[in-house]
């Protein structure tokens, strides 16, 4: 048997198009996106596949569409192993939203409960931050450590935020804040030898004390959530860390929305389990990219599409 970690991407993954194929080529993607739109009440397939690119932008949009392409990638896995996903596999995790997918895909949260929940979480991390100019940027080519340093030396204007709100990869950092202070300390970066630094185009300052109403808002939306024990490893965002109590899980989705995701860290504990292989599962390979940065030892896939899917399992099912 091989050792597999299944990752699930977040935000700047989408695309329109995306899993158009398993819609139309497996019984089981067409199911997913018809539970989906169902459980919505909305036609967010529709919009997926041939919609307008600014509107799946937007975060109550991206998020639970990039849940229905990661989950019918799942469940037309699951159906050609006739294997649940904890048979074959043994840890998932997920970047950000991502991680609402990874537990969903070993069943601690229902579909239709994820995606009416990422609908809510995107439009309370769309929503904190009204009224306020803000931005988000990636930093390229410097050491966290560094960074951490001059954002404690510098960030002390009233009113203005600049925080790390990812740590990717050795040499990718992103910072999260009000335009001011992120444009600031940015230059500064740039000034001590960042090799770039690239404005993301996000609707919202994600993973940062901005999203404190984000947060509340989320606590109210979780606490009628049922979340199941995870039956194989689940490693979370805000401490890089297994958890597998229930209340504990749902308390860090809680954070998460304001916390740092600490996927350098994550990986690193994934890869302690002496894996196979790290296989991506959603559009794009925005982890896979990240992931072998890290020079971790393990063969890396991405699975996007129905093509993906026979070639991975004609190759490797025999060993799941």
């Amino acid at each position: 048997m091989k050792k597999i970690a299944l990752v699930f991407p977040g935000q700047g993954s989408q695309k329109i198009g995306m899993g158009e194929d398993l819609y139309l080529n497996h019984k089981i993607g067409k199911k997913v996106f018809n539970e989906i739109d169902q459980c919505l009440d909305e036609d967010l397939s529709k919009l997926i596949f041939n919609g307008n690119e600014k509107e799946l932008q937007l975060t109550r949009n991206t998020q639970p569409a990039l849940l229905a392409v990661s989950m019918a990638i799942i469940k037309i896995i699951e159906f050609e192993l006739k294997k649940k996903t904890e048979d074959f596999v043994e840890v998932v995790l997920g970047h950000s939203l991502g991680e609402y997918s990874a537990l969903c895909s070993i069943d601690c949260i229902s579909l239709c409960e994820s995606a009416k929940i990422l609908r809510k979480r995107g439009d309370a991390m769309q929503n904190a931050v009204r009224n306020i100019e803000t931005s988000m940027v990636a930093v390229i080519g410097m050491e966290l450590d560094i960074i951490e340093k001059e954002i404690n030396r510098l960030n002390n204007k009233k009113n203005e935020i600049c925080e790390i709100a990812n740590d990717n990869c050795p040499g990718q950092v992103i910072l999260s804040g009000t335009k001011n202070s992120v444009d600031f300390i940015s230059q500064k970066l740039k000034s001590l030898g960042a090799r770039s630094v690239i404005e993301l185009n996000v609707s919202a300052p994600f993973h940062c004390s901005l999203m404190k109403n984000a947060r509340l808002k989320m606590q109210d939306a979780l606490s009628e959530v049922v979340i199941e024990k995870p039956k194989i490893k689940f490693i979370n965002n805000v401490n890089a860390n297994f958890v597998y109590n229930p209340e504990e899980i749902k308390k860090l989705l809680v954070e998460q929305v304001q916390s740092r995701v600490r996927w350098r860290e994550s990986i690193s504990e994934a890869s302690s389990l002496n894996l196979d292989f790290i296989i991506e599962i959603g559009p794009g390979r925005v982890l896979t990219g990240l992931n072998k940065r890290m020079k971790i030892d393990a063969g890396y896939f991405n699975i996007s599409t129905l093509e993906d899917i026979n070639n991975f399992l004609r190759k490797y099912g025999d060993d799941l």
